[in-house]
């Protein structure tokens, strides 16, 4: 008779019940029983010892329902479906194209560009718009945030959008498209997973640092291939005083070390746009968006190159048409940072190339002809610049390159200070870029001089 609140109901029971030696005993969990254990427990419970034994009339059970329920069932259902797409021809043009994984026509017009801006918008921010102006266009885009809707920005805002609540609750209804899943990401991404089942298109958010709390469905969304959208905002230290509890460090290389899911950083608005448009056309990929909590400029693109780039993974953003003697390549907010050592390094008279990366996943899936165009083979001096740790860039910077990027975990600080002090900085990238240039990288034991500082300075403080 409970309406409003789940019931828990603990059914107490034996493990490996009726084996002699083995019931109750931890040891029939993860091993098997054994043939002579297994030959026991038959004759404990009346069973033929056969192996593999199916008797004729479970056969002839299952069949019946087989054939009742593919075979009767089904022609009323397709009777039904008939009837129900003659009285209501949208609703069921709807349930074909979510069965079939199709879009319906039109369904990005609600999407446009943004205009360049210097100041710009945090990329949570312009996903929200972008994410609006995508489910707008298809109904069955729908999902929520494990509690943090105001800070990650994943509201549906647009007129009838709702929120999936019982009505008797009196804040929503079941056609609402919200969803409220708690301070639960580990549910929250296995709801996912399972509206995905469904043919719908569900997203979810929280904070990237909180990605490991729902890695496991996370990993199931590409081992069972469902296009879930895993949103993930505050991607770095430039989630500022909330310190180095909130910022993620090791998360992008967790996230990208997964096969099958793609991870992206997009740098400004239009690549926010361009990459939303894009993963609304996947139907077996699952996807992880990685947002900035602090505004990026929106780039000029009669300056740069269109952000459409994103459509393959990475794309040359200045410098195209040079014989670079350094490749800089970063992601997300390190490219507006990146852009600058561009141009200061222009100013000294290196020729340089600059190339946005928001996806690595999908770069390496493209032709070997177009990596090598963004990157070719003649220069081996590169710089990749990104507020996370190294692992996923040597396969692009190779033994000659070097890393931007954090060594250690960050700091409670205005975000920057945080920059300054953990060198992104437009004089780090220039040296850097310099040291490649010269063959003169950073060597490896020069990173484990800056963890072991760290320590030492976080033992004194420790004592303090």
């Amino acid at each position: 008779r409970e309406k409003q609140r789940p019931t828990f109901i603990v059914v107490d029971s034996h493990i490996a019940w009726g084996a002699p030696t083995k019931q109750d005993s931890f040891t029939a969990h993860g091993a098997p029983l054994g043939i002579e254990e297994v030959s026991t427990t038959k004759g404990i419970y009346g069973w033929p010892d056969e192996s593999f034994l199916v008797p004729e009339r479970v056969l002839s059970h299952f069949r019946g329902q087989l054939e009742q329920r593919g075979g009767v069932e089904r022609k009323k259902w397709d009777e039904l479906l008939a009837h129900y797409a003659k009285e209501y021809p949208s609703e069921a043009s709807t349930l074909q194209h979510i069965k079939h994984e199709t879009l319906p026509e039109g369904w990005d017009r609600f999407c446009k560009d943004f205009p360049a801006d210097a100041k710009g918008l945090a990329t949570r921010q312009s996903s929200a718009q972008c994410l609006n102006m995508v489910a707008q266009g298809i109904p069955w885009m729908l999902g929520g945030s494990a509690d943090l809707a105001p800070s990650c920005l994943t509201t549906l805002t647009f007129e009838g959008a709702g929120d999936f609540m019982a009505p008797s609750s009196g804040w929503g209804s079941f056609s609402g498209r919200n969803f409220h899943f708690g301070i639960r990401e580990h549910a929250m991404g296995s709801i996912m997973n399972g509206l995905a089942v469904s043919k719908l298109r569900p997203f979810g958010s929280t904070f990237l640092v909180f990605s490991d709390y729902m890695k496991p469905p996370i990993r199931l969304s590409s081992i069972m291939e469902v296009p879930s959208i895993f949103i993930f905002t505050h991607d770095s230290i430039g989630v500022g005083e909330d310190g180095p509890t909130h910022q993620p460090i090791e998360h992008l290389v967790a996230l990208r070390s997964i096969p099958g899911l793609m991870t992206f950083r997009p740098c400004d608005a239009n690549e926010v746009l361009h990459m939303w448009k894009f993963v609304a056309t996947r139907v077996d990929d699952p996807i992880a968006i990685v947002l900035s909590r602090q505004p990026l400029p929106t780039l000029d693109r009669t300056k740069y190159a269109s952000a459409e780039g994103v459509l393959k993974g990475a794309y040359v953003i200045a410098g195209a048409g040079v014989e670079p003697q350094v490749i800089l390549m970063a992601t997300g907010s390190e490219v507006s940072l990146m852009l600058e050592a561009h141009h200061a390094l222009e100013k000294e008279g290196v020729k340089v190339r600059s190339v946005s990366m928001p996806c690595l996943e999908l770069f390496k899936q493209q032709t070997l002809e177009y990596m090598q165009s963004v990157l070719p083979d003649s220069c081996r001096a590169r710089v990749s610049i990104e507020a996370a740790t190294s692992e996923p860039w040597g396969v692009f910077t190779g033994l000659d390159g070097e890393h931007v990027g954090m060594i250690t975990f960050g700091s409670s600080a205005p975000i920057k200070k945080l920059h300054q002090d953990f060198g992104f900085t437009v004089e780090a990238v220039v040296a850097a870029a310099r040291r490649v240039i010269s063959k003169r990288p950073r060597t490896l034991d020069s990173y484990t001089e800056v963890q072991m500082r760290w320590k030492k300075q976080r033992s004194s403080e420790s004592l303090r």
